[in-house]
């Protein structure tokens, strides 16, 4: 296996936040949901390194849901998965064509499906938990935009309940800023998977995240911030 760098302030955040939220019990099969992208890469690699040290045994298995976009290329998120000696699934879908000729919110409509998805595969694979790649940033960017858009003040939670699968989600990556994963990603020379999607650009969320990122360059430490005031609050879990 390729010798990764081990960046101190990555790993040591991801085994923070599982162990505040009791993330990973003692014989754990997770399923991390992986797109190519730097998050769940990231996620990925961290979740694989782990295993060598973290207090309770787990394995994972990486699972890919294909939504069927035009010019989407695995293989280097594949290679990556050899390289880490983790178990690689990647699932067809036809989600893309129902996205596009639907005629409601298709951004939404995908993310519930390519979430059903993962979930039917992970039980499929005698997996209890699914690991998601949400960041800080992402927490502080989805009350943003629960606030502006829907008039709630709410966020996903860092560790569900069990489902009617009694699958268990985790989002072991809600203390890990966007800017650490980037570096990460960068000196480590991670593979990444381009999203070939026509919307990936155009959403709530990229509108709201550029609103956010401008204030963070003008005063630093905006999403920190917002992610404590969750915290200190209690809010949906936290």
């Amino acid at each position: 296996m390729r010798s990764f760098e081990k960046d101190a302030q990555l790993l040591s955040s991801v085994r923070r936040c599982a162990q505040n939220y009791g993330m990973i019990e003692e014989g754990d099969r997770i399923a991390v949901g992986v797109s190519g992208g730097k998050d769940s890469s990231a996620l990925l690699i961290s979740l694989a390194l782990m295993r060598r040290f973290y207090p309770k045994k787990y394995d994972i298995v990486a699972v890919n849901i294909d939504i069927g976009a035009q010019g989407m290329d695995f293989s280097p998120l594949a290679s990556l998965c050899r390289e880490l000696e983790v178990e690689f699934v990647s699932v067809k879908t036809e989600i893309s064509d129902i996205v596009f000729g639907a005629k409601q919110d298709g951004c939404s409509l995908c993310s519930r499906m390519r979430r059903g998805a993962l979930h039917s595969e992970a039980e499929k694979l005698g997996c209890n938990k699914v690991a998601l790649g949400h960041t800080r940033d992402d927490v502080a960017i989805t009350l943003i935009i629960n606030l502006f858009y829907a008039g709630k003040i709410e966020v996903f939670w860092p560790k569900n309940i069990p489902d009617e699968r009694n699958m268990t989600l985790i989002r072991p990556l809600i203390y890990t800023s966007e800017k650490t994963i980037k570096a990460f990603c960068s000196a480590n020379s991670v593979p990444i998977v381009v999203n070939s999607c026509p919307m990936e650009k155009n959403t709530k969320r990229q509108t709201v995240k550029e609103i956010i990122d401008r204030i963070e360059r003008e005063n630093p430490g905006v999403y920190h911030r917002i992610f404590r005031a969750i915290e200190k609050f209690h809010l949906d879990g936290f």
